[in-house]
């Protein structure tokens, strides 16, 4: 049912679960308001697909210009009515996306204009204009409205092309269909807008959501629907009661959120506070059940939206160098005009003269140069496409590849680029014996025997003062298990599958049906582990947990307290009661860093944790203490005083759980491991090989990340790691920097807030430090935070920068980078659809750096100084003769001869450059330092673009100066004779300059000779053709042709044999 776009305050929305492991959201459903919010034209887009429509902060508010106007301009807390949209006290924006740049009648004008506010093209535009005038005109029109007309042809069908997939991209996500509550109840895939939750089908009134799309965190997010509306029978009652929400205005925190829920009609009538758990934000996937919510954020008032940076536009480093050696190419224009004036001594009407020069020596600035370099980047985008060694790559910026091949700085998300996000068990650890993925069947063994054995409740049922018997091996590793099951945050959910419904699947714990839901991944891998091994988790609320045993019995634990995973505490416990035993157990798990203190003396801890760590693996170190019934209810009397209290709390909560954290026995230690993404490493090492620096920038914790840091060999074997404490104040910053500074060859690890107060306080010296770093890990970040970074890395060094992401929380980093990589992956397509260049696996991103990137900046720093040397030198021959005929503002060639020269006579050879490569792809691969060389940018340099310029006056001058010394007596033999020289130097310089011959370039050679020659029978306007069919016109256009480029082959020779490139000695 394609149902009307959903508005707020007038549409609930009920909302199917997906499957964790193979539905994840892969796109924002889309929605609009409906007809009573008609004729509102905010174009602002949900889900970034390419983002080239506003590049100012003013179009953010609202549909128009006129937005203010209208009321749109602000954002405004509102009070919204379920389903009441006559009650509306404001107009909203609309919810659907427009990425284009341009509409059906502003599409022309508006190409126009953007090519016309460049000085060069305006430029270009008056000298054919300059053409009207009589006194001005130099040859026929076509000889200059030809080339411009060819050049705007070509962009206007390339941004045609451009905007038409744009067009289906958004047409696309915009025709997603979804269905609204009515009294009949409805299901829907994913939200699309951001609402308040109101009620849920689970059982335990809760639900869990996945927010790894909006914040990068792979923790799943337990969310509350409002108590009042949870209670109502159905989900249609909620139509008919009087209620409403008010929300506070739209803002950027997404870890935050004030309102209230009012029911007007109840007695008394109901008053609720609201706050982030009741939330269910775009961008965010169900875990399980059905929910019901009502819309109050749509289109730009998103959490989502609002998060994402807008999108400027990339301007190439290597455009910015042309266009920088266009203007010095405009200068010396300008001064050989003036010298040609000024040796005529100024006289007559000499400010014509002026521009009648700047006419005839235009070529000095040549307008193939752009057209050229913008074909080059499509041949260069459609080989990047056509690689069958990185399948599904897509090319989305045509107008940057060659920026691939100047990277500095990579910033890379961690959550689905570098890992899969899938935990994976690998080791439980005992002190005295390790198991491994190879003997896990030795710990289902002890499992099944331990519950199997007659003498099984026996033990159980002894005094905590009687255990301090030496235990076997079978009950060391039962008792571990056993405490892996119980100590965590975990809830089985049942789904129907098809065969079994989910009631039926509830009551008798089909296996198949059952899927885990938990706040971090790493949770999940350690119950899945324990139901490998033998002790299923197989039912659990807010008061109680069951396990099922090898032998199908079912034990029951009533849980008395939990004690969750915070950042600061870095452990988590719980305290349970076996139902069957009455025994009180504390279980406690965390990082070795804090349980160390917590446990009983040991000697084995540090280093079998440190050895785990060293694998890349997630080490929990799991404990144990065994309570009386006194002793918990004593602890209980003082944790509940502790919460009562008004004054220090958090201080006082902490002390009385403290008091329980005292010699704990050791069970066990785990070890979990992220898997990578397949080759991962190698092509870290072959980036870092490279000379470009890798920063991850990741919305996780700091232990995962620092973790996946080293298991991916982001930070080397040998390389310290500095991990900067939080700090909040300017004091602790400056401390902390002045630690750091110390540290020399040191990878950093910061978290989000600590980088805040750095950046507040100590911007400059900050980023001095960590661009000195080999390696810099950033957690915690928020989506805005990693854009900030990649524009001080920008700001502060110079370089160039490439930024690495799968998710719509790394858009704005994508976006705000030099270069934008999205990776299609689990996570969806948004940050594929908003980067530059989209890749299907991060392995990819080697070869399209190391080969396209390099061959892309090469290929057009040769392509554009050939052409620049092709106008130089025929400007040179202009020059000349303008100065030997007593600098007369007369053109050399006219007509046909000077059009042809830069199309049909030398365009293909001149272009096969793009095809040209120094080594091939394997040899660039296996040696990334190529790659580092082109780092300093001396493809395209003022001194490769001076050498190219004394080519162009030496073949130039040549060339003039033996047609004028060798011709006999009519002037149309000049041009016969230098003419056909250039065209032959011309391809012979093309030939010189190629490295690696391709058919196509052979092929090009042939064609233009071809074209020259058949052309000559019809040019015999401008050339005698009886002329050139003599011996004396054949052996003179030899010798000038010879004298113009053996030399520059010698020189080339001796310079290759005596100082040869490194790539050169590669390829020998």
């Amino acid at each position: 049912i394609k149902a009307p776009w959903p508005s707020v305050g007038v549409d609930l929305f009920q909302f199917e679960s997906l499957d964790m492991c193979r539905r994840l959201l892969s796109g924002v459903c889309l929605a609009s308001p409906s007809t009573g919010a008609a004729g509102m034209t905010d174009n602002i887009p949900l889900q970034p697909v390419r983002h080239k429509k506003r590049h100012d902060n003013k179009n953010r508010n609202g549909c128009c210009p006129w937005s203010r106007c209208c009321g749109m301009g602000d954002f405004r807390p509102r009070t919204v009515w379920l389903g009441h949209p006559e009650k509306r006290e404001q107009r909203y924006p609309r919810n659907v996306i427009n990425n284009q740049k341009y509409n059906f009648f502003t599409f022309l004008p508006g190409v126009l204009f953007n090519q016309f506010k460049y000085f060069f093209n305006l430029y270009f535009l008056l000298l054919a204009c300059s053409q009207f005038v009589n006194e001005l005109r130099l040859g026929a029109l076509y000889t200059y409205w030809v080339p411009l007309g060819f050049v705007l042809i070509i962009t206007i069908v390339r941004e045609a092309v451009e905007e038409i997939r744009c067009y289906c991209r958004d047409k696309e996500v915009n025709s997603q269909i979804y269905s609204k509550l009515s009294t009949r109840g409805c299901k829907l895939k994913s939200f699309p807008a951001d609402m308040i939750f109101l009620r849920t089908s689970e059982r335990n009134g809760s639900c869990f959501l996945r927010t790894d799309q909006l914040d990068g965190e792979t923790d799943w997010k337990l969310r509350l629907p409002v108590a009042c509306t949870q209670r109502l029978p159905t989900a249609a009652d909620l139509l008919q009661i009087r209620s409403y929400v008010y929300a506070e205005e739209p803002n950027i925190d997404i870890h935050n959120f004030i309102g209230t829920f009012t029911r007007e009609d109840g007695d008394p009538p109901v008053n609720e506070s609201l706050s982030i758990e009741n939330t269910l934000w775009a961008s965010t996937v169900i875990a399980s059940g059905t929910v019901v919510g009502v819309v109050i954020y749509t289109g730009k008032e998103l959490r989502s939206v609002m998060n994402t940076s807008n999108p400027r536009h990339k301007v190439g480093l290597f455009d910015l160098e042309v266009n920088c050696l266009t203007k010095i190419l405009f200068g010396a224009l300008v001064v050989v005009s003036l010298v040609m004036v000024a040796l005529q001594h100024f006289a007559g009407r000499w400010y014509l003269q002026i521009f009648r020069f700047l006419l005839l020596f235009s070529n000095i600035v040549p307008i193939s140069l752009r057209v050229n370099l913008d074909m080059g980047k499509m041949v260069f985008s459609w080989m990047i496409r056509r690689d069958s060694k990185i399948p599904g790559t897509v090319v989305r910026a045509s107008t940057i590849p060659e920026q691939l091949g100047r990277i500095s700085y990579l910033l890379t998300d961690k959550t689905g680029t570098l890992t899969q996000n899938e935990m994976v068990f690998r080791r439980l650890h005992l002190g005295t014996v390790a198991y491994g993925m190879d003997s896990m069947d030795e710990v289902q063994s002890h499992v099944f025997s331990a519950y199997t054995q007659p003498s099984h409740d026996a033990p159980a049922s002894r005094a905590p003062a009687a255990t301090k018997v030496r235990k076997t091996i079978s009950s060391r590793v039962h008792e571990a298990v056993k405490a892996i099951a119980l100590v965590h945050c975990v809830t089985p959910v049942y789904e129907a599958n098809g065969v079994t419904d989910q009631a039926e699947a509830e009551q008798h714990y089909e296996d198949t049906c059952r899927v885990y839901q938990a706040a971090s991944p790493d949770e999940v891998s350690l119950v899945q582990w324990t139901e490998s091994v033998g002790l299923t988790l197989v039912g659990r609320d807010h008061n109680s947990m069951q396990l099922r045993t090898p032998s199908g019995q079912i034990l029951n634990f009533t849980i008395l307290q939990i004690f969750p995973f915070t950042y600061e505490s870095k452990r988590m416990g719980i305290i349970v009661r076996d139902e069957s035993t009455g025994e009180i157990s504390f279980y406690m798990k965390g990082a070795d860093v804090v349980m160390a203190g917590i446990v009983q003396y040991n000697d084995w801890l540090e280093e079998e944790c440190g050895n785990m760590a060293r694998e890349g693996l997630r080490v929990l170190v799991v404990s144990k203490k065994s309570l009386t019934e006194e002793q918990y209810q004593d602890f209980e009397a003082r944790y509940i005083q502790a919460k009562l209290s008004v004054h220090d709390r958090s201080l006082k909560v902490a002390t009385v759980i403290e008091s329980l954290e005292m010699e704990m026995e050791l069970l066990c230690l785990t070890g979990v491991e992220d898997q990578l993404q397949a080759d991962v490493r190698p092509t870290l090492e072959i980036l870092r090989n490279a000379g470009i620096k890798v920063w991850m920038l990741t919305g996780d914790k700091l232990e995962t990340a620092t973790c996946t840091a080293k298991n991916a060999h982001l930070v080397t074997r040998n390389q310290d790691i500095h991990i900067f404490r939080s700090v909040t104040t300017r004091g602790e910053a400056h401390l902390e920097l002045n630690a750091f500074r110390r540290k020399h060859d040191c990878a950093l690890v910061i978290s989000g807030d600590s980088l805040e107060v750095c950046l507040k306080f100590y911007e400059y010296e900050f980023m001095e430090l960590a661009c000195q770093c080999p390696a810099v890990v950033c957690c915690r970040c928020a989506p805005t935070q990693k854009a900030q970074i990649v524009r001080l890395l920008q700001e502060r060094t110079g370089k160039l920068t490439c930024a690495v992401g799968d998710g719509g929380n790394d858009v704005s980093m994508i976006q705000e980078a030099d270069c934008g990589v999205g990776v299609e992956g689990k996570e969806g397509k948004q940050a594929s659809l908003a980067a530059d260049f989209s890749v299907t696996q991060f392995k990819h991103l080697g070869r399209l750096l190391m080969v396209h990137g390099r061959n892309s900046y090469k290929r057009s720093a040769g392509l554009s100084q050939f052409v620049i040397h092709r106008s130089l030198c025929i400007s040179t021959m202009q020059a000349v003769f303008s100065s030997v005929f007593y600098f007369a503002s007369v053109p050399l060639y006219q007509g046909f001869l000077i059009i042809g020269y830069s199309t049909i006579y030398t365009m293909f050879p001149v272009f096969s450059l793009v095809l040209d490569k120094d080594v091939k792809s394997e040899v660039a691969m296996l040696y990334p330092e190529l790659y580092k060389d082109l780092l300093k940018g001396r493809p395209l340099s003022f001194k490769t673009f001076l050498i190219w310029v004394l080519i162009s006056i030496y073949q130039g001058s040549i060339i003039m100066y033996g047609a004028l010394l060798l011709f006999e007596s009519e002037f149309v033999h000049i041009v016969a004779i230098s003419f056909t020289s250039l065209i032959l130097t011309e391809l012979l310089m093309v030939a010189l300059t190629i490295q690696t011959w391709h058919w196509l370039m052979i092929v090009a050679e042939l064609l233009s000779l071809a074209c020259y020659i058949a052309s000559l029978v019809f040019l015999h306007e401008f050339i005698d053709v009886y002329f050139i069919a003599t011996l004396s016109f054949l052996w003179k256009v030899t010798v000038i042709t010879l004298v113009s480029c053996l030399p520059l082959y010698i020189l080339k020779y001796l310079r290759r044999r005596f100082s040869p490139p490194n790539y050169s000695k590669l390829t020998s």
